[in-house]
């Protein structure tokens, strides 16, 4: 069970993330390069993967969180069907770099309730140096406005909700509804502020944003320019700043030095 997501994720029972090998994108600074870029892991069964999700669901999970699942949608949607028709009650959560088709996302339409998208850059030159994908944000407000679309505006689960009264999701939780991460690189604050405004000035209050300062730098950026060092507090604070003089009113922000390495989880194929 992950813990480290926003609060209306996490919780306190956690998360039920289910990694996937593989991505859309090729980002230089990826935390998860492991599994991301290596293909480490395990070949399941979509029957396994079914299974899986109700384990986490007897666990206590407030949801399922499929993680970087984009390239096996169509596995994940059978695996979902089949396990809603065994039982799975919970919400389930997609997170995703928004990097996909918006006919892919299609597959998905009424199997997921709430979408965790990243927006990372608007330049395109930002994009394709760092993500090998000059076409990330046209592609990305593509696949967001689709996941507005099924969703709806936010909701979050009450004290009377039968699944809060039974235990199985704690009040708080969100029960449908988007909210779309953007983690502020160092020496980009420019890009970051563009897109924060593209993402109020387009949907106002209909998503959440969530304002992250976790960036960590590895080894094998040491000698970037920009990359091989931290966010600083002053960059980060001048993002959030900007988000507030727009007018945000639904946003999650990150306090403290959360740039650290034992954040990154570790992919030893637990519960497969």
């Amino acid at each position: 069970l992950h813990m480290w997501e926003e609060p209306c994720i996490s919780g306190e029972h956690g998360s039920g993330a289910v990694f996937f090998s593989g991505c859309t994108l090729r980002c230089i600074f990826c935390q998860n390069a492991e599994i991301a870029a290596a293909h480490v892991g395990k070949k399941i069964t979509v029957e396994r993967l079914s299974d899986i999700f109700l384990e986490l669901q007897d666990k206590c999970a407030n949801n399922i969180n499929l993680v970087t699942a984009t390239h096996f949608v169509p596995q994940v949607a059978e695996a979902l069907v089949k396990a809603k028709n065994k039982g799975l009650v919970i919400p389930v959560v997609y997170n995703s770099s928004a990097y996909e088709n918006v006919s892919t996302l299609n597959m998905l339409d009424g199997l997921v309730d709430v979408y965790l998208p990243d927006m990372k850059y608007i330049d395109s030159r930002l994009s394709a140096e760092y993500s090998k994908a000059p076409d990330y944000a046209d592609v990305a407000k593509a696949a967001i406005h689709e996941m507005v679309r099924q969703t709806r505006k936010p909701e979050f689960f009450i004290e009377d909700d039968e699944l809060v009264k039974s235990g199985r999701v704690e009040a708080g939780i969100m029960k449908k509804g988007v909210i779309v991460r953007h983690l502020v690189l160092p020496g980009t604050t420019k890009d970051s502020k563009a897109v924060i405004k593209y993402l109020i000035d387009t949907y106002g209050d209909d998503i959440y944003i969530s304002i992250m300062s976790q960036y960590t730098p590895f080894d094998r950026l040491k000698k970037h320019p920009l990359l091989s060092r931290k966010v600083t507090r002053k960059e980060y604070n001048s993002v959030v700043d900007y988000a507030i003089d727009c007018g945000i009113n639904n946003g999650f922000i990150q306090e403290g030095d959360v740039a650290e390495e034992s954040f990154i989880p570790e992919f030893d194929y637990e519960g497969i």
